[in-house]
């Protein structure tokens, strides 16, 4: 069973609770006068961001792993894999935006991290007692941070997206342009975030190319199904995004698609495919 009717005593209900009510308060913090994220007025939103991604990463560990009997085991699914993956693009976000001050990105994360954190703890994935391999773990980590760094690069991509529309927007009739250091935006150069984006995706695309390289060494069977056919398919299309990167110097929103394809073909992958068998079809997969 997936929904188990323990859920308001399990060990995670209460780490849960925490990181949403921190999420959902730096979500709803007013915006300073001043829009940027370093005045005091933002301080008890970057408590209530570190607040909710701590109490997140407890709600993570206790759910995936368990404890109990003569050896531990892993429960997985579509659900603790987007917890994991806004967890990491939070992290990348507290460490490389706090100085932007973009309050709406600031609350479109917190409502997404509280929903899945909610979502994690509803719909707790399976548990596999087998793991078939000791390399089973290290499978499995490498897969979440290839959807982490992913999602990042997805992060930094909208950010360049919103930048060269303020750059190109037109003012508002009797409102004063507020003054911009040419080829900069948010108070950072657009091909710093170009290349921030980038980035993430080359430590994304070499992430996934480790998950596939030991699914297919140390997977019992191997087999060719859904998550194998997508992953495969994504890791083509971020191999194309960088060669065309590096060989024909792709950029802009060419780059923007290929990169949006790969990640819509990496949900599929693993989220989609695990949605569909364990809510949908209410079937028990194996790891």
């Amino acid at each position: 069973m997936i929904l188990s009717p323990a859920l308001l005593t399990s060990s995670t209900f209460w780490p849960s609770c925490l990181a949403v009510l921190a999420y959902v308060l730096a979500s709803a913090w007013p915006q300073s006068a001043s829009g940027l994220g370093q005045t005091p007025y933002e301080r008890p939103v970057w408590a209530a961001l570190c607040l909710g991604w701590l109490a997140q990463a407890a709600a993570i560990v206790l759910d995936t792993v368990a404890f109990d009997g003569p050896v531990w085991h892993a429960r997985f699914g579509f659900a603790p894999a987007l917890s994991v993956t806004t967890w990491l693009v939070l992290a990348v976000y507290a460490l490389e935006n706090r100085r932007l001050g973009l309050p709406s990105i600031r609350r479109v994360l917190g409502v997404l991290a509280a929903l899945t954190v909610c979502l994690a703890w509803y719909f707790p994935g399976q548990e596999h007692a087998k793991l078939g391999s000791p390399w089973a773990p290290l499978h499995w980590i490498t897969g979440f941070a290839s959807y982490g760094l992913i999602g990042a690069a997805l992060l930094h991509a909208a950010l360049l997206r919103h930048a060269e529309k303020q750059l190109r927007a037109k003012p508002v009739s009797g409102q004063i342009p507020a003054p911009a250091l040419p080829g900069q935006a948010m108070g950072i150069p657009l091909l710093r975030l170009e290349s921030l984006t980038l980035r993430f995706v080359g430590a994304g695309f070499v992430m996934l190319s480790l998950t596939l390289l030991l699914g297919a060494l140390f997977a019992t069977p191997w087999r060719w199904d859904h998550k194998t056919v997508f992953s495969v398919l994504s890791w083509l299309v971020f191999a194309v995004l960088l060669i065309g990167r590096a060989r024909f110097g792709w950029r802009g929103r060419q780059a923007v698609r290929w990169l949006v394809a790969g990640s819509t073909l990496l949900l599929l992958a693993y989220v989609g495919s695990r949605f569909v068998l364990e809510v949908v079809l209410h079937r028990p997969t194996a790891a």
